[in-house]
């Protein structure tokens, strides 16, 4: 860094920098946004004016490698051309705006093979599953096996769920598996084609409102069950009538934790807000969606992994760009999608974050939280029952991941496409040599009282 070479930075004329600038450059570093026209354009305007070097700011807090056109095999640019988020542009531009001098010096750090930030995460996901497998019983205190063994179908339901009378449990079937996927299909694809800060701030604020209900569900339960008495206060109020007194104090706690996210999204320490309304989003789904059998499971998991797999990998084939790293960049909006756990990369001197997708841990976890309530139902134990090796099976799929992420340099990656054979794969094979594959196929179709671990 120390023989890295300092230039003053200048705004270029037209900022975008895409046609020929109206001043000389030379011996400055050029700052120029984004967009309007290609970076190898942008570098070669700057360079024929003398620039010593580029900065571009992005559109959005997040950095994106810059590329050449596919037929652009002339480019005979030297001098350093250099990405940077947009709250620094803002700063930087403010700043030569009020005729103050930037001195700028650019240098390329090492980068850790591995940073940290996706050890957490990956602990954050395994750990999510975990926790909404064994919530219900652990910490709400159900009797699983007993309760899932006593599910009906109601007569008139023709949504494809299962309910359960006393609380709002509701059976995924193969059908609304199915039709689950196209609907997210159709709405990725209108995200894709629609995508606007709008958009964007209805499903900010979609999230908050889940987010707030999740959490106060969660908050609820778990002081409930340190503070037993607590669980059972009631205040009587106005339309609401009988409610538990927990529940009022907790309510606005999470109403005000929402909302300081949602105007703070932007800080350095928003991802720790959107983490805490994620997790308990996701646990709470996962208490309130399940799994009948593996027979659904294989239906929603094969249809979530050509999904995925589909949207990352093939829709550039036919819209010209990946479609889910799109939507998930917010690109043109300078907003993200905030359905989505991220932490930041600590000690990646380039910055940026690391992330993964609720359906990511959604979709697994349904099935990891079924094989729990399988073992419990059936009296297997844990080395000779699923939950611990479909558990130890997403935690290698989702390392996988991030091997494959590291390996193919940075490019997005369908996480379904390792996660799914770790988890149903693993399921179905374990199942086939023990003997109880056929169990697990129809499980939930009927009694399930004659389930016993077999030697």
């Amino acid at each position: 860094m120390l023989e890295a070479q300092k230039s003053f930075a200048v705004l270029a004329n037209p900022l975008d920098c895409c046609s020929n600038l109206t001043s000389k450059l030379t011996n400055f570093v050029a700052l120029a946004t984004r967009g309007e026209c290609a970076f190898t354009t942008k570098a070669k305007i700057a360079q024929a004016s003398g620039a010593v070097g580029l900065l571009v700011i992005n559109d959005n807090e997040e950095l994106y490698k810059m590329v050449c056109s596919e037929n652009d095999t002339s480019i005979n640019v030297t001098i350093p051309v250099v990405m940077i988020p947009q709250s620094a542009g803002k700063k930087l531009k403010n700043v030569l705006d009020h005729g103050a001098s930037v001195e700028s010096q650019l240098y390329s750090p090492n980068r850790p093979v591995v940073d940290l930030s996706a050890c957490f995460l990956w602990i954050m996901a395994v750990g999510t599953i975990v926790c909404a497998s064994l919530w219900s019983e652990f910490v709400a205190c159900e009797q699983v096996d007993e309760h899932y063994n006593q599910l009906t179908r109601k007569d008139g339901l023709n949504m494809g769920t299962n309910y359960r009378e006393d609380k709002e449990i509701f059976e995924i079937s193969a059908k609304g598996a199915i039709i689950f996927i196209i609907i997210a299909s159709v709405f990725l694809l209108l995200l894709f084609y629609f995508m606007s800060s709008w958009f964007v701030w209805v499903l900010i604020v979609l999230f908050c409102v889940g987010g707030i209900e999740a959490m106060h569900v969660c908050l609820v339960t778990l002081l409930a069950r340190i503070f037993k008495d607590c669980g059972k206060r009631t205040v009587s109020l106005p339309i609401l009538g009988e409610v538990l007194t927990l529940s009022v104090g907790i309510v606005p706690f999470c109403v005000v934790f929402a909302i300081l996210w949602a105007v703070y999204r932007h800080a350095s320490f928003a991802w720790i807000g959107q983490d805490v309304l994620g997790i308990c989003l996701m646990i709470t789904v996962l208490q309130m969606a399940r799994l009948p059998n593996i027979r659904v499971a294989s239906a929603l998991l094969s249809a979530a992994f050509v999904y995925d797999i589909f949207w990352v990998f093939i829709s550039p084939l036919i819209f010209h760009e990946s479609v889910m790293i799109a939507v998930a960049r917010g690109d043109n909006t300078g907003e993200s999608i905030p359905m989505l756990l991220r932490i930041p990369r600590f000690f990646d001197p380039w910055g940026g974050y690391d992330m993964i997708g609720f359906g990511d841990i959604i979709f697994p976890g349904l099935l990891v939280a079924f094989s729990y309530r399988f073992d419990r139902a059936s009296k297997k134990g844990i080395l000779n029952g699923y939950f611990l090796w479909l558990t130890v099976g997403y935690a290698v799929g989702l390392f996988l991941t991030y091997l494959a992420l590291f390996l193919m340099d940075g490019h997005g990656q369908p996480a379904l496409l390792y996660l799914v054979p770790c988890t149903l794969g693993l399921i179905g094979i374990l199942g086939w040599v023990r003997g109880d594959l056929h169990y697990l196929w129809n499980y939930g179709k009927g009694r399930t009282e004659n389930l016993v671990d077999e030697p």
